[in-house]
């Protein structure tokens, strides 16, 4: 979805916009409400309807925008999802639900209601873009051209009467499919767009100082060593404890994975530590890395994976609620690269057979050989990746996770490239941190770290349970 530079202005003008105050509506600034619609998703056929909204307060009155319902009228078969993508309110105050149509009508048999946590429309004001979208819970496509809210010429904002808009249970703007005009009682539970909220609400720090992988404290402070089959990488490959190792490196102890091969997947070993809680969503996540290009002995060139990432499990294939965050350092390029090259990637869901992703990468084509400090930020519908205090990337839209994850590092081999001499790769970490729910900038995250180990703290978890 395409950003522009009014968006940067409307952003900035919101304090203006949006009254503190939350007052009560009288019923002129009720009627004076407008809805403004188009959308980007034009095809009769869609994997995600696209309603895009923006509301014009032509009265003299504030008004509140807890007190709006914004309606979309559409058919369906089946159980849908929400996600605000972008909002110059903030995707943080929008909420939206699907509430079924007592007598269903031509093009409706439900709609979907928009609604605000907070917020006031100033008169005279808009509330700017608002970028929405929902698809169905199993991601198969659906037919929207005859929706009753659906508009495809519809491709710049424009008034639109076919989504109603109630301000205090009254209609306010527009003609609901039916012609209803009441404000009955939603049966259906709401889907809340993720919060995002400052402050920081839990920290994890931890500094591995542990005397090996069966050190009984990781597993006291949340940490799984994986020892079970299974991707990714080399199939028939073993995940070993024995691979992962606490030594001590310029006077401090680091996490190691050490990952070999001989070339046969028997011979195969790779490493894996991962949070054992599922606690981890919105906020600000790193961690200070080593990245290897050559092996500690034998020949080179191996498609060896070294990571650091945020996971959810895949229950089924194009989960809707799977989200992964990643960054990957791939030192000999594999997946059709010829050489070293970085991804941060951001997943949607995926299916494995046949194989299908939804997700968005940026990548750098260059050695990241040695320490780097890896921060990833997840608020407010964005992802930002940083890389020893660089903006790396920024995703969000439909790859914003919407379910907690794990912490993971790992390291393990994309497939094998021949040969029966052993070599093994090496990745290291320092440390690795976490504050939720709060955007924390790559130098404050520096600074933290150093506090925690100025007063000699090795670990901290307050991060609640999920």
């Amino acid at each position: 979805m395409s950003r522009n530079p009014l968006k940067v202005i409307l952003a900035l003008s919101l304090p203006l916009v949006l009254a503190a105050v939350a007052l009560a509506a009288p019923a002129s600034a009720a009627q004076a409400l407008r809805l403004q619609y188009r959308t980007s998703s034009t095809g009769a056929v869609t994997a995600q309807a696209e309603p895009w909204f923006r509301l014009v307060n032509d009265g003299t009155a504030p008004v509140p925008l807890s007190q709006v319902k914004i309606r979309y009228y559409f058919t369906g078969e089946t159980s849908y999802r929400f996600a605000c993508s972008w909002a110059v309110v903030s995707c943080s105050t929008v909420t939206g639900h699907f509430v079924p149509l007592a007598s269903p009508a031509p093009g409706a048999d439900r709609y979907l209601e928009v609604g605000f946590t907070s917020g006031t429309l100033a008169p005279g004001a808009n509330t700017g873009d608002m970028q929405l979208r929902f698809h169905r819970a199993d991601w198969q496509n659906f037919t929207q051209s005859d929706d009753y809210s659906f508009g495809a010429s519809r491709t710049s904002y424009a008034d639109w009467d076919k989504v109603a808009v109630y301000v205090g249970g009254q209609l306010a703007w527009g003609t609901p499919a039916g012609g209803g005009g009441g404000d009955p009682t939603p049966t259906s539970t709401p889907t809340v767009t993720p919060t995002g909220n400052p402050g920081g609400q839990g920290t994890l720090f931890d500094d591995f100082s542990y005397t090996g992988s069966s050190d009984p404290r990781l597993a006291q402070r949340g940490w799984t060593v994986r020892s079970a089959s299974g991707g990714p990488g080399v199939p028939g490959a073993t995940w070993s404890p024995g691979a992962v190792g606490f030594p001590s490196v310029n006077g401090g102890q680091v996490l190691q994975l050490d990952s070999s091969t001989d070339g046969t997947a028997a011979g195969t070993v790779q490493a894996e530590l991962s949070t054992t809680a599922r606690k981890f969503h919105e906020g600000t996540y790193a961690a200070r890395v080593k990245f290897s290009d050559t092996p500690l002995s034998g020949p080179g060139g191996e498609h060896v994976v070294q990571t650091f990432f945020t996971i959810t499990p895949l229950r089924q294939n194009m989960d809707p609620d799977y989200g992964e965050l990643d960054f990957e350092y791939l030192p000999n390029g594999g997946w059709g690269e010829p050489a070293n090259i970085l991804y941060a990637t951001s997943w949607e869901t995926y299916q494995a057979d046949p194989w299908q992703a939804v997700n968005t990468h940026t990548e750098e084509r260059t050695s990241f050989a040695g320490w780097h400090d890896l921060v990833i930020q997840v608020s407010g519908g964005r992802i930002k990746y940083y890389v020893d205090g660089r903006l790396f990337a920024d995703h969000g839209d439909i790859y914003y996770p919407e379910t907690p994850m794990w912490i993971m590092f790992n390291q393990w081999f994309i497939d094998l490239q021949g040969g029966s001499a052993p070599r093994t790769y090496r990745q290291q970490v320092d440390w690795v941190y976490h504050s939720r729910n709060e955007v924390v900038a790559p130098a404050e995250v520096l600074n933290r770290v150093g506090a925690f180990r100025a007063a000699s703290t090795s670990f901290v978890d307050t991060v609640p349970g999920s």
